[in-house]
């Protein structure tokens, strides 16, 4: 295993910005950044033994920046939407930026990903790992307390790409961290046009509805019958097209599943993704209760790698997660962090061929 750095650029706040790349002894590579603790590249082979870049993203700091789709990115404090940008904990209310209609995505304004973070670097015979830390300090984006982020990226010889997430705050707050990084097995890789001829099977019975901008109405409901219903493989596109009122058809996905349940901690199976023409295999194990699909419904970046203009269907998420807006939720698993306990979040990236 190694791990190779080398700088990237530097900031507007001049910054140097370094990547760190981690190959394992099958050839597998893994770019991260110490701008926003992103994914920037993932090579891995196809049936063929033909490596190619999986993972959508920018050529240069600068569009890593703004990095309005969040490519790679670690989300938080909160991840997804909270409604009205506000929520209440401990008799207080809290106000947060609006950047969704009435809601607050991702944080709002100032995100995570455009915080530099301290890095620390390890490696042994069988895996190799970075670990990039902040201080989230208290109010920023509009949440109490101090709280301190790691976020390690471990890639081994499985062909596993580990993401464990650890904070702890000194006050009582809400927290939901995930990843954003944007996927696309196809033949090509980040430049193949859309995922929507892909494989996809997601192990979740149920899901939670939302209402016209996009936050749960704190119902449960079973996928039978609807678009949802990944519980058997299917192309991701399959389903896609004129919405109707049903949900038997979309017009993309930005939904949330509820993961079978497990026991609390257990990491278990949540996606397997897969590309015929490639054979390249993605399966994501999590011990997260929840999970954002979202297949690029709106994207519009002209910057991306390589000379790519990614839009909609151009890549897929899986944010694995708490439920969406499970702040404002009494029925929703609670997002409060007390003061000085840890939260620990972990899901693994596995990659594989079928020839």
């Amino acid at each position: 295993m190694s791990i190779i750095k080398e700088e990237f650029g530097v900031t507007k706040e001049n910054d140097v910005v370094t990547k760190y790349t981690l190959e394992n002894q099958n050839g597998m590579k893994v770019s991260l950044s110490d701008l926003g603790a992103v994914i920037t590249n993932i090579f891995v082979p196809d049936k063929d033994g033909v490596f190619e870049d999986i993972a959508l993203g920018y050529d240069n700091v600068a569009a890593y920046e703004v990095n309005g789709p969040a490519f790679g990115a670690v989300i938080g404090r909160v991840a997804n939407r909270i409604s009205n940008a506000s929520f209440t904990l401990n008799g207080k209310t809290y106000t947060l930026d609006k950047n969704d209609a009435t809601n607050c995505l991702h944080g709002g304004y100032f995100r995570y990903e455009h915080c530099m973070y301290q890095t620390e670097c390890s490696e042994d015979e069988t895996s190799s790992s970075v670990s990039f830390t902040r201080l989230s300090k208290d109010m920023e984006q509009g949440f109490p307390g101090n709280l301190t982020v790691t976020v390690t990226y471990t890639l081994n010889d499985a062909n596993e790409l580990m993401l464990e997430y650890y904070a702890v705050s000194d006050e009582d707050t809400v927290i939901n961290l995930t990843n954003h990084c944007y996927f696309n097995i196809g033949r090509g890789g980040h430049k193949c046009k859309d995922v929507y001829q892909q494989d996809l099977q997601i192990f979740a019975d149920e899901y939670t509805p939302v209402n016209e901008i996009l936050v749960p109405t704190g119902e449960i409901r079973s996928v039978e019958g609807t678009a949802l219903d990944f519980r058997e493989p299917h192309k991701i596109g399959s389903r896609v097209g004129e919405p109707k009122p049903d949900e038997s058809i979309v017009a993309g996905y930005d939904h949330n599943f509820v993961l079978r349940e497990r026991e609390e901690g257990e990491v278990a199976k949540a996606v397997r993704y897969c590309d015929e023409t490639t054979g390249r295999v993605m399966e994501v194990f999590t011990d997260a209760k929840a999970m954002q699909l979202y297949a690029s419904l709106g994207l519009d970046a002209p910057d991306g790698k390589e000379g790519m203009h990614y839009g909609e269907g151009s890549g897929v998420c899986f944010e694995t997660h708490n439920y969406p807006n499970a702040v404002n939720t009494q029925t929703f698993p609670s997002a409060v962090l007390k003061a000085g306990e840890e939260y620990n979040k972990v899901v693994i990236f596995r990659f594989d061929v079928v020839r």
